[in-house]
């Protein structure tokens, strides 16, 4: 196996068969599952293990937009989360700026109503951040502006993620 989606008979794309991955998964880890092992050798349940852990980890990278598009670029030599590498374009800096002033007032209101218009338009930020990056891939666009696309999708995943931890809490 050379990568992820081999693992799974996909082609390394962004724009896969969710569909199809599920049924890889469930058929992968049926048959390396540790419980068919139990009564084996100490070395086949150890190997057992090591598949299912791999198996689940390629899942659980490839099932998610951000992962997946992370370990394309990264299967093409990029670290889109490089700590030396900060640059990002101004306006993206100037919303994250915004959209974190509006969620602080929010939450300093504890507007409920506002919360719930604030995760949608995240929601509709992410959806339309994963088609740029979907449509980038498929044009062979630079890796260097999907790399771009992939930090801008994980700031709005991680906004999302807190917004609806207050949201939680308020409930």
């Amino acid at each position: 196996m050379e990568n992820y989606f081999e693992l799974f008979s996909l082609v390394a794309d962004f724009d896969i068969n969710i569909t199809k991955l599920n049924t890889e998964y469930q058929q992968q880890v049926a048959k390396f599952h540790p419980d068919k092992f139990a009564s084996g050798s100490d070395k086949e349940k150890v190997l057992a293990l090591q598949n299912t852990s791999l198996i689940n980890t390629a899942f659980d990278t490839l099932k998610s937009p951000l992962n997946r598009a992370n370990y394309l670029l990264e299967l093409n030599g990029i670290n889109a989360f490089d700590e030396k590498d900060t640059t990002m374009a101004v306006d993206f800096l100037m919303s994250q700026i915004e959209l974190r002033e509006i969620l602080e007032s929010i939450q300093a209101n504890k507007d409920e109503i506002a919360l719930d218009d604030f995760i949608e338009r995240i929601d509709e930020k992410t959806k339309h951040n994963v088609d740029s990056i979907k449509a980038s891939f498929a044009n062979t666009k630079s890796l260097n502006e999907i790399k771009d696309l992939v930090r801008e999708l994980k700031f709005y995943e991680q906004l999302n993620t807190y917004a609806k931890q207050l949201m939680d809490e308020w409930l």
